[in-house]
């Protein structure tokens, strides 16, 4: 992760080793460490947080599923081939399970 302030916070850093994450921070000026996560967040800031005016949080969280779906189960994606992660992860299941009978 970047070492933006949200992640440098003592509360941040307890929490992750209560549930056991160690913490993996990019060198500071090299922010193609974390292009995957930036590219995401970009997407996720620009077609939902930049796109609605939202009165409750609830309508976040809502609007948030809603482009989870989209993203995760219909949008192809470059990085994966031109499949969707859905499509991507049944085919890397449908790779180990012939691996598994193989073996």
């Amino acid at each position: 992760m970047d070492n933006g302030p949200e992640f440098l916070g003592e509360a941040f850093v307890q929490w992750a080793k209560a549930h056991r994450m160690a913490i993996q921070y990019i060198q500071p000026g090299k922010p193609n460490q974390n292009a995957y996560i930036e590219r995401f967040n970009r997407t996720y800031r620009e077609e939902v947080l930049d796109v609605h005016l939202f009165a409750r949080l609830e309508d976040v969280r809502e609007a948030s599923w809603r482009f989870t779906i989209d993203y995760n189960e219909h949008r192809p994606h470059d990085g994966l081939g031109g499949m969707t992660p859905a499509e991507f992860r049944q085919q890397h299941k449908a790779r180990l399970s012939t691996s598994e009978l193989s073996a």
